[in-house]
């Protein structure tokens, strides 16, 4: 065989495999157009009701005595560098006085230990709880041990609190955040804030693309949920569950063999968590509100700042939202509840769906190279729709960039809007690869490996970019 005849026929081949990547991507890509869009009617029609606004809280209320004490959990390990700034920011931030600040950590992380005393100093409302297990268990683990020592508390002093509150070594806290959900609380069993990732010029384009994705999700996605009274996922940090709420599930845990409510072998604990809420007959909310001076009452924190980092984060949230939540969790729930668990499920499939999208670029850009040079290399004859879906997907292209920036933009400014633009490959290129490694992930724990705390570490927290402990 000829150098030409071999020319051509891997001209050939590789017109067969720019057909197969144009169908195969264009019908998943159409799938994902028609469901977003259905989302952006709904979100645009409950707008227009004016059931999808913000709220808003004035200064008083925000620092007002809550209905009943308040606990918030959070689990450390490996957090010197920022669960100090945590503590000192959210005790500068809330008024109030009726509230403990649980902060579990591991005889064998001296570090984090000490630093969390120090930026607890002697304040009343913060107890270090060490875990009698050596570090790192996992998250669940953790906070299922500052459960029994928030149980233990309430047998000794006699008194219950109304709810329990998450969030993450990481965090900073909103002044109003313990207001707006004692409110809510009279109304749900659960209650979810937005997060709101804090800027990092340093990472313009890694630590960025969490603005774009967190803001549109948080905007929108998550208020159409509420709206439909679907189920809403805990994202770990700012949520609120009411205390009987928690005790029924522990209970139900309990006779599964786990030692409180929070999963011990799931990486995402706090999702299933949100999730439960509803299962259980709970009212769960999603609440967006202002307070005076127009800020969104969020958690802000910084997210991974590289790649690697980037990937691992997100591996661990496929893994247990998409294989552990599926495995788990099954279909259950009414059909808004199933809905929004395909479009959390749906990572590993993104990840095929944008690496084949990709692949036909690449395809795209071999074949072009012949073309430019004026050889007739042909075309593969294609089905007649093929058409429409290039032309659904360049349309999805558009309408999302545009949607994607324009809220974008509405939160942080018009150049992070811009910036959302540009970072839309970043962002995929995370995905295409959390989504292989979650796989890989998934099939290690099916061989019988073991499921850790692959947790992120932070080194550098927002108080600390924006006046030490100012609220």
């Amino acid at each position: 065989m000829g150098m030409g005849e071999l020319t051509e026929l891997g001209l050939s081949g590789l017109l067969f495999v720019e057909q197969e990547l144009l169908i195969f991507a264009g019908f998943w890509v159409l799938i994902g157009t028609l469901d977003e869009l259905v989302i952006d009617g709904c979100w645009l029609w409950f707008r227009l009701r004016g059931s999808a606004g913000t709220g808003r809280i004035s200064q008083a209320a925000a620092h007002a005595p809550l209905r009943g004490k308040a606990a918030v959990f959070i689990a450390a390990w490996q957090e010197e560098q920022v669960i100090g700034h945590t503590i000192r920011h959210a005790l500068a931030a809330w008024k109030q006085d009726d509230f403990t600040l649980y902060v579990g950590c591991y005889g064998n992380d001296a570090a984090t230990v000490c630093a969390a005393m120090e930026g607890a100093g002697m304040d009343p409302r913060v107890r270090v709880v060490i875990h009698e297990r050596a570090g790192p268990t996992t998250k669940a683990d953790c906070l299922n041990r500052l459960y029994r020592a928030l149980c233990a508390d309430e047998d000794q002093t006699d008194q219950r609190y109304r709810c329990v509150i998450l969030h993450d070594s990481e965090d900073m806290v909103h002044p109003a955040e313990l207001a707006v959900i004692d409110r809510g609380l009279t109304s749900a069993d659960f209650v979810q804030l937005p997060v709101r990732p804090e800027p990092q010029p340093a990472s313009r384009w890694v630590g960025g693309h969490y603005l774009d994705e967190f803001t549109e999700a948080h905007t929108k996605s998550l208020v159409v949920r509420d709206a439909l009274g679907a189920a809403i996922p805990a994202a770990g940090v700012g949520c609120g569950f009411a205390r009987d709420m928690l005790e029924r599930i522990a209970v139900g845990r309990q006779r599964e063999g786990n030692p409180g409510p929070f999963a011990a072998e799931c990486l995402t604990e706090d999702y299933e968590l949100g999730v439960l809420v509803s299962r259980e007959g709970g009212r769960a909310r999603f609440l967006r509100v202002r307070d005076e001076k127009g800020e969104l009452v969020a958690t802000r924190a910084y997210f991974p700042a590289r790649f690697r980092e980037a990937i691992r984060q997100k591996t661990r949230w496929i893994h247990g939202i998409a294989f552990q939540g599926w495995e788990r969790l099954g279909w259950e729930g009414k059909p808004a509840d199933t809905w929004m668990a395909l479009r959390d499920r749906r990572g590993p499939l993104t990840a095929i769906v944008l690496a084949s999208s990709y692949a036909l670029v690449v395809v795209e850009g071999v074949l072009g190279i012949p073309r430019i040079l004026g050889w007739d290399i042909g075309t593969m004859p294609g089905p007649p729709l093929l058409r429409w879906l290039i032309a659904a997907g360049l349309f999805s292209l558009v309408w999302r960039s545009l949607l994607r920036a324009t809220l974008t933009a509405r939160e942080y400014g018009l150049a992070e809007g811009v910036w959302a633009i540009l970072r839309i490959p970043v962002a995929n290129y995370i995905a295409i690869m959390a989504g292989r490694d979650a796989l890989a992930s998934y099939i290690r724990t099916l061989r019988g490996g073991q499921v850790t705390w692959d947790k992120t570490r932070h080194d550098a927290h927002p108080a600390s970019a924006t006046g030490g402990a100012s609220a």
